[in-house]
């Protein structure tokens, strides 16, 4: 695989999803459960944060998240540079699927709208999907970008990178 078909950045824009939403029921989160959902609706539903891209440890039961991320995040817009490839390419990459949003302990963020919505909550105002942006995730801080991130090609300890954030 030569490093141009792994990068993402030169190919994808994420306003793009929000931009032309013809075709797809209008507030379709209040109406349908995840597991109706169409691969086009579940997509929306990413808020773009890059959060679940950090790396997480279990102790004690309990999910810690850390300031490291997968080597493979842009952290000036929470875009993963290999996205398409990402299963190949890093194996121990999650899909966000059902099981991923019901796992126990919780590894998503408390923020992540897959999360919110199968345990009863709606969608958070600065959601892309309610402000039509997906800078909107970014604009009112609950994404990755400008937070200081650590690249997990430099971490021998994670503990070392535990972090405590309200969003987490």
């Amino acid at each position: 695989m030569s490093k141009k078909e792994l990068n993402l950045e030169n190919e994808y824009s994420p306003q793009d999803r929000y931009d032309d939403l013809n075709g797809i029921e209008p507030n379709f989160w209040k109406t349908k459960k995840l597991e109706d959902m169409n691969k086009t609706e579940w997509e929306l539903l990413c808020d773009g944060c890059g959060k679940c891209c950090l790396n997480k440890l279990e102790i004690k039961g309990k999910v810690k998240f850390t300031n490291t991320h997968c080597r493979f995040l842009n952290c000036k817009n929470c875009l993963c540079k290999i996205y398409y490839h990402r299963f190949e390419v890093v194996p121990d990459c999650r899909d966000i699927d059902l099981n991923a949003v019901r796992e126990k302990p919780r590894w998503l963020p408390k923020t992540c709208a897959y999360w919110l919505l199968d345990n009863g909550y709606d969608l958070p105002d600065w959601h892309p999907l309610i402000t039509g942006k997906a800078s909107s995730v970014h604009e009112q801080g609950y994404s990755l970008v400008g937070r200081e991130l650590v690249n997990e090609s430099e971490v021998d300890d994670y503990e070392n990178y535990i972090v405590d954030w309200e969003d987490l």
